[in-house]
């Protein structure tokens, strides 16, 4: 479903990502991890077409992205849904407007239909009957609730999740994975989540990929990443430093 090939990229001399390759089969979950600036955020920004690498490759469901023109890349997009990380609600719009912005900017205009597709994601994410308050009425686990929602109202192949549980307490952190859980089994989409939460990570990755000075460090099943025995690894699952003295 998705391909990259090789993929590099620097911006002002400065190489962000340097070689990357990796695939996603159809239906299949995993998570980029990697500290920041590792080039997370702009490897899904290629991903979706919004960045051209330096060099490389980027397919999604077969199509080649380089070189296509932006109605070309608009038809591409529709593939994909996307929670960002602060849930990017619009603010004049009440939550039945966000969730159904994405099918009224696809052509949709049975508001029947509409209504009854805001009202399957937001029972799907346990926010039913409240597609009248603003977000500014909404708690930030809940707004993630209704991005997540938006995300998936249009059926996605691909959804792309960026940072999904940053800024949110355990609590809250832990609904929303198994929120994330039930959509991916519901609907049987491809999954890419991005995140430092290495507890979302083993929930969502079928398998991890951990990016690390712009190169894929370790591509493998989320057992094997987990018991890594590699100290960068363990490092960075543990949350500890990986610099040496020598380094400081």
């Amino acid at each position: 479903m998705v391909e990259l090939n090789n993929i590099s990229k620097s911006f002002a001399g400065n190489k962000v990502l340097d070689g990357i390759s990796f695939s996603v089969e159809e239906g299949e979950s995993i998570a980029i991890v990697g500290r920041s600036g590792t080039g997370k955020s702009v490897l899904i920004k290629h991903i979706i077409g919004l960045i051209s690498p330096d060099s490389g490759s980027v397919k999604v469901d077969g199509h080649e992205l380089m070189g296509m023109n932006e109605r070309e890349l608009l038809a591409i997009r529709k593939k994909f849904g996307m929670l960002f990380q602060g849930a990017a609600l619009f603010d004049s719009l009440d939550v039945t407007e966000n969730v159904a912005f994405p099918l009224r900017r696809s052509g949709i205009t049975d508001e029947t239909e509409i209504a009854r597709r805001v009202d399957e994601v937001l029972s799907l994410v346990e926010l039913p009957g409240i597609g009248a308050k603003m977000p500014s009425e909404l708690s930030g686990g809940m707004q993630k609730r209704v991005g997540l929602a938006r995300a998936i109202v249009h059926r996605p192949q691909i959804i792309l999740y960026d940072e999904p549980t940053t800024g949110l307490d355990p609590i809250v952190s832990d609904s929303i994975d198994q929120l994330m859980m039930r959509v991916r089994d519901n609907y049987q989409v491809t999954s890419i989540v991005i995140t430092h939460d290495m507890r979302c990570a083993r929930r969502m990755g079928q398998r991890i990929i951990y990016l690390r000075e712009g190169q894929v460090y370790l591509d493998a099943p989320a057992d094997d990443v987990f018991n890594s025995e590699d100290e960068l690894v363990g490092q960075f699952i543990r949350g500890e430093a990986d610099f040496s003295v020598e380094s400081v």
